[in-house]
Parts: C-alpha cells; structure tokens; sequence
C-alpha cells in the first residue's frame, strides 16, 4: 500500500513537473516574433556599419590593374582621418568614384620628370606600376607643393589612369575611405 502511495506521489510530482514545463515553453507566433526581432536588429546593425563605418564599392575603372581588376568589389573603412603615401583610396571627384593610391600628403612636393616620380627630392621606386609615370599635357603643372587637407593621388595604371596629375589635389574630405579588402572577380 506504502508503495503505492509513494507511486502516485511519484506520478503526481513528475506530472506538476511537466505541466511548469509545458507553461513555460514559448508558442510558435512567440518564438517566430522574437525571430523577426533579431533578424532586423541584425539588419540594422549591419546597414549602420556598411553606410557610416564600411564602404562597398565595385571597381569600374582600369585605374589600379593590375592590383585591383574591373568588376573586383572594394571594401573601404570611412573612420580613416590620417592618410599617408601608399594607402589606397577610394575618392570622389566630380560625380564619379574612382580607386587610387595616395602618392603623397599635404606638405610633400611632387616632382614628375623623365626619371619619373619624385617626392620631395626623391626618386620614388614603385613596383607594381604599369606603364611610365609622366605628366599630361594640360594637366597640372609641376613641381606643386600639396596644400594642407589635400593629398596627390596616382593610379597604378599610369596611362589609362584619371588621377591628380589631370585634376590637381585633392580635399581629404572627398576621400570616401581606405581600401581594406577587395573580392576578386571570376571569370566564369
């Protein structure tokens, strides 16, 4: 009889147990509303950091090949307020947006003759460059001191490229960001 009794006890604490459990578990609707809160909390957080932090971009330009193809998709971060010579960067000139490399920074006197780039007196040694680094006829005159909050941009792809040698300095303001990482295009 004992034993009995401890069985129904038994019965009765499991079925009060599973009874809490079955209350506790959230409905369907509950558990799909929580899903679709922190599916668009992820959706701002990543707007927010693509819009005011990160920047994508595809390449439409021969301006940098061949480092950085036609069609590669650019990923620039916006938070860069100190530029040097080397970084590349993408900048909006005139309506358009353009992929270059900052050659030098404000201060910096940029020199180019037959030998080529010159930066402060200096002869520049840049591997990578395609093609010869000259002066375009009704571009910019040279040597020219960069102002402060400018820099003097150069494309990779010195014959095809529209850089500072044709539009002159450019304000750091009209610097979208710092090329951090780049998909490269397939061609299938």
């Amino acid at each position: 009889m004992e034993t009995d009794r401890n069985l129904s006890e038994q019965e009765l604490s499991f079925r009060k147990r599973r009874k809490k459990r079955e209350q506790k578990r959230p409905s369907l609707a509950v558990g799909l509303i929580t899903l679709i809160i922190k599916l668009l909390i992820v959706a701002i957080i990543v707007f927010i950091l693509l819009n005011y932090v990160f920047g994508v971009k595809r390449n439409l330009s021969l301006n940098m090949q061949p480092a950085i193809q036609d069609g590669d998709l650019l990923f620039y971060y916006r938070l860069v307020d100190d530029y040097t010579a080397g970084d590349v960067v993408v900048v909006h000139y005139e309506k358009k947006t353009v992929v270059s490399r900052i050659a030098a920074v404000a201060g910096d006197t940029v020199d180019i003759t037959e030998e080529g780039l010159i930066i402060n007196g200096s002869r520049v040694q840049e591997p990578g460059i395609v093609g010869r680094t000259t002066q375009f006829e009704g571009g910019v005159t040279f040597p020219l001191t960069v102002p402060p909050g400018q820099a003097f941009v150069l494309g990779d792809n010195r014959e095809h490229a529209t850089d500072s040698r044709i539009f002159g300095c450019i304000a750091v303001q009209d610097i979208n960001g710092r090329v951090v990482g780049l998909f490269r295009r397939r061609n299938i």
